[in-house]
């Protein structure tokens, strides 16, 4: 059985007492069912709609892509693979015509 490391000093050297987790070279103590919860992040679209991995969305502007000519038009679908906690981008995308890259969600809305 493989436990995560030490959030704390990335040690991995961790052991488990009882349902908590602890890190024998900084003594950091945690729960690992807490850390999961405080990780996950909440994305909205447009609409105010959470946003899961593996929705599918559609663009909700044009958008120009960084460092080409191409213009992704309003109505091009797209795949969520992974959301991100970023200022920017949190919408890691498979978008049609496109490709993979990264897009805000802001200016997506659920299909």
């Amino acid at each position: 059985m493989s436990l995560p490391p030490c959030p704390s000093c990335q040690s991995e050297y961790v052991y488990e007492d009882q349902t908590q987790l602890i890190c024998p070279e900084c003594g950091y103590e945690w729960n690992p069912a807490e850390v999961a919860e405080e990780e996950a992040v909440n994305v909205k679209d447009a609409n105010g709609t959470l946003l899961a991995e593996g929705d599918r969305v559609t663009l909700a502007k044009d958008l120009k892509v960084k460092g080409s000519s191409l213009v992704l038009k309003i109505g091009t679908k797209a795949l969520i693979r992974r959301i991100k906690d970023g200022k920017d981008h949190q919408l890691d995308c498979k978008v049609d015509g496109a490709g993979e890259m990264m897009v805000t969600a802001a200016f997506v809305k659920k299909a």
